[in-house]
């Protein structure tokens, strides 16, 4: 795939070797498929050395909200100013590997673009021109090989390269990254929750819309609501509790994605995201590379105090009741069809907003991990669940049993 101008290029890529709990970030699909060993989060991850390399030091419990979001050095709520047409939110992580191209900082940006035939399923492609990263902009989902691109950049000759990635990807780019030998390297995080395949995705899809070909655009935004944009102009948004969640087979998120345990991409120089931003993005600079990329954006960026508001602590209690459960092969306690429009309303109101929602999001997961992975992949639990996963659920009652934790 390429666009007939030299900016977007995307390679030929070999199979995918074989694997059990997988994302497909790239790395089975290289030259050493082993090297999955050492560099995926899903086998013995060690987020305080990998901090510790990347940022200068590892996560600071004693720091405000470090314990949830990793090192960072400040956050900030931000949009970009014009937005850009046909980003996901304002543009601010496209725009940035855009400058990074324009100023000749980087050889190539490594992303996803979408498949000609399908705008949801993400395509790793190489962008070396800065016109080419309008081409990448907005939201894929499904899973897709990123890091599959690094031998054939570094065949090229890049040296210098800036990744836009996942977590998966990024642990995998991070863990390896002293070996692959490039000259420079910027790594721009998104948030990653829950991931399905584009397959499944379109399948959700078709529960929302009778003919959902028209759908442009899907967001679940941090007020409670799901925004759709159609191709022919309109849009709606749909509460969070009136979506056909209960429709969805049990295994739609893999368990892969549901015991993830970095929702906030901690090892990004920079990470974009939106759950913290209460309406606009969520930025957490966490290195000095980080200061870097904000900078380039100069006036382009518009930057506030980021807000906090409710409390967390009910909405996470629900969660893990209703994940007992369900990790238990139970039947949710499905809230009546008639209060679901006052809860819906009452939500954006009165739950947990801006920072505080992050916090949930974060605990959510946090707990999600330990629940899935005790029912389902006991023997893995010592190697996957960092420390850090530990002391966020401990608050709520889960502490790891005998065996569950790994020895230090």
């Amino acid at each position: 795939m390429a666009d007939g101008t030299g900016a977007v290029w995307a390679p030929k890529l070999r199979e995918a070797a074989p694997r059990g709990l997988c994302t497909d970030c790239g790395i089975s699909r290289t030259r050493d498929p082993k090297a999955c060993g050492r560099a995926c989060q899903f086998i013995r991850p060690d987020y305080p050395a990998l901090e510790a390399a990347v940022h200068g030091r590892p996560r600071d419990p004693n720091r405000p909200d470090e314990l949830h979001f990793g090192p960072f050095r400040r956050m900030l709520r931000a949009s970009l100013a014009p937005a850009r047409e046909g980003a996901q939110w304002t543009g601010i992580a496209t725009r940035i590997a855009e400058r990074l191209l324009e100023t000749g900082a980087v050889d190539a940006v490594l992303t996803m673009a979408p498949d000609p035939a399908d705008r949801w399923r993400p395509v790793p492609v190489m962008v070396t021109k800065p016109a080419g990263m309008a081409q990448v902009r907005g939201m894929r989902m499904g899973y897709a090989p990123l890091l599959a691109l690094l031998e054939p950049a570094r065949a090229a000759g890049y040296r210098r390269l800036a990744v836009i990635g996942i977590p998966c990807q990024v642990h995998a780019l991070r863990a390896m990254e002293r070996e692959l030998g490039f000259e420079r390297l910027y790594v721009i995080g998104t948030p990653c929750s829950d991931n399905t395949t584009t397959e499944r995705f379109h399948d959700f899809l078709a529960l929302l819309e009778d003919d959902p070909s028209g759908i442009t655009y899907l967001e679940f935004r941090a007020d409670y609501q799901v925004e759709l944009r159609y191709a022919d102009g309109r849009s709606r948004t749909i509460p969070f509790l009136q979506l056909p969640i209960s429709k969805l087979p049990p295994d739609f998120f893999p368990l892969i994605c549901r015991t993830c345990v970095d929702y906030t991409n901690v090892l990004a120089d920079i990470t974009v995201g939106y759950m913290g931003g209460q309406g606009e993005q969520w930025l957490l600079v966490r290195n000095a590379r980080g200061e870097e990329l904000v900078g380039l954006l100069g006036e382009e960026l518009r930057t506030a105090v980021l807000g906090s508001a409710g409390k967390r602590a009910g909405a996470v209690k629900g969660f893990l009741a209703n994940t007992e459960r369900a990790a238990g092969g139970l039947p949710l306690r499905r809230m009546p069809a008639w209060l679901r429009p006052i809860i819906g309303w009452l939500m954006p109101r009165i739950g947990p907003r801006g920072l505080e929602s992050a916090r949930a999001r974060v605990e959510m997961k946090a707990v999600e991990t330990v629940l899935h992975l005790r029912r389902e992949e006991p023997r893995s639990m010592k190697h996957m669940i960092p420390d850090h996963v530990w002391a966020l659920v401990g608050q709520y009652g889960l502490a790891p049993k005998q065996g569950e934790r790994r020895d230090r």
